[in-house]
């Protein structure tokens, strides 16, 4: 298909030799350097991932359309940094063709690196916003697609930004090349799920900024048995990642068990009983699920401490085992993510492999990356260990990050022959080499002093 007329190559002319400023020195970086690493990625990315993203998808043409303050989700991803949300209706072209992709925006106002391809001073006397799908349907009949991907689908939230009014509008305007518009579900999950190893390299640093983060809220200097709550720990982590220039993409979760209080059930799991505002007491086991935002990508991490009763030195035998026991059950996961298989073939492989050595667990994993709960394989949810229809079904991909999550379930014989529910969570990254653990996963429980 030919390039549409007007519409000038953005991205596949744009040197190769652009490098981005090592986001692992230090973070958080200050914000206008941020802006600077998230932009150059954005052009590494539209050059060396959307031609291939969208072969695989079969897509010639992708259209993002987006209006301010109720933006597709990927379109967030494809704006400039400096963009904070989108202005008035903002629509993204990206055209497949034998040189490349041709990125264009139509837009009221420039949007970044994307040179416009079109103003609403071209068709003067013509209301901007007719005048703004006119040039959309000149670009297409242009281009000539064979298949326009728009933003709608089922299975994925993330996927499924083009709003109703703004369907409806597009497809009038392109009138029989609206019989060519299709779901372009997988081109929008792979260009959300696959990460460039400059972000991944961020990503390790992000998590260890987290892990720096959850070992001060279990330091002495924090969590003072007998005076802290599991609720002011968790704001505790979220006022200290607000000081240190991040913020949290949801609100830090802090969880307390204990002997003599049972696990209850919930939606068919085992969860713990003692309320959020129970105060810390020696003998507990403190559990935090916490996950920043940075560089406009998330992490998703849990931590697990034992407070030390008068005298101990150590946790109780049972719940290292436990410990122990968690990590297997990561090393049966991380086995059986492959690429190629089904987040529902993960789920049924892992949890196959764990029975065979008798552990009771559960494993619900998920993409991580410009968003927390990412698109992606589902490899299973917390309340519901069979296959999960739609986004179990999407296979997995290399240059992957994930955030593997399970929890397994053993007794304590310090605590009577207590269930205990140990819940890991750790950054991974999937890529040809294999699985990586970004900047490490817990073997040890964090041991806290009784005070």
């Amino acid at each position: 298909t030919a390039r549409p007329v007007g519409t000038p190559v953005l991205c596949s002319t744009l040197p190769m030799t652009l490098v981005a400023p090592d986001p692992t020195r230090t973070v958080p970086l200050p914000l206008r350097e941020q802006a600077d690493v998230r932009d150059r990625w954005l052009t590494q990315r539209l050059l060396d991932l959307l031609p291939g993203l969208m072969d695989r998808a079969g897509i010639d043409l992708w259209l993002v359309v987006g209006r301010e303050y109720n933006e597709d989700p990927v379109l967030a991803t494809l704006l400039p940094a400096t963009w904070l949300s989108a202005r008035r209706r903002t629509v993204l072209v990206f055209h497949r063709s034998d040189d490349g992709v041709t990125s264009a925006a139509v837009s009221p106002y420039p949007v970044g690196q994307f040179l416009p391809a079109w103003s609403p001073e071209d068709a003067p006397g013509l209301p901007v916003e007719e005048s703004q799908w006119a040039a959309i349907r000149r670009i297409v009949e242009q281009a000539d697609p064979r298949r326009i991907g728009i933003d709608v689908s089922e299975s994925f939230a993330l996927a499924d930004g083009l709003s109703h009014t703004d369907h409806r509008l597009l497809a009038l305007a392109l009138g029989p090349y609206a019989d060519r518009l299709v779901p372009a579900e997988d081109l929008v999950v792979g260009w959300l799920e696959t990460r460039l190893p400059d972000e991944i390299r961020a990503l390790h640093a992000l998590n260890r900024l987290v892990h720096d983060v959850i070992a001060e809220a279990y330091s002495p200097a924090v969590l003072v048995p007998g005076t802290t709550t599991a609720l002011d720990l968790a704001w505790w982590i979220r006022q200290r990642f607000h000081d240190l220039g991040v913020e949290p993409w949801f609100q830090p979760g802090v969880t307390l068990q204990r002997a003599g209080v049972p696990l209850v059930e919930v939606r068919g799991a085992l969860l713990p009983a003692v309320p959020l505002s129970a105060v810390v007491e020696p003998g507990d086991l403190v559990h935090c699920d916490v996950g920043l935002s940075s560089l406009g990508l998330r992490t998703d991490t849990q931590r697990n401490a034992y407070v030390l009763r008068p005298g101990e030195e150590e946790a109780p035998a049972g719940l290292r085992e436990a410990l122990r026991v968690g990590n297997r059950m990561q090393d049966l996961t991380t086995g059986a993510l492959v690429a190629g298989r089904t987040g529902n073939e993960v789920l049924a492989t892992a949890r196959a492999a764990a029975a065979a050595e008798g552990i009771d667990a559960d494993v619900y994993s998920h993409p991580v990356g410009f968003h927390g709960h990412g698109a992606g394989p589902a490899i299973g949810l917390w309340d519901e260990q069979g296959e999960v229809p739609g986004p179990g079904d999407y296979r997995v991909h290399a240059d992957t990050v994930y955030a593997l999550e399970l929890a397994v379930r053993r007794t304590v014989p310090e605590w009577g022959g207590q269930c205990v529910r140990m819940a890991l969570e750790q950054g991974i990254a999937l890529t040809d080499d294999g699985v990586e653990y970004l900047d490490g996963r817990q073997t040890e429980l964090v041991l806290v002093p009784a005070g």
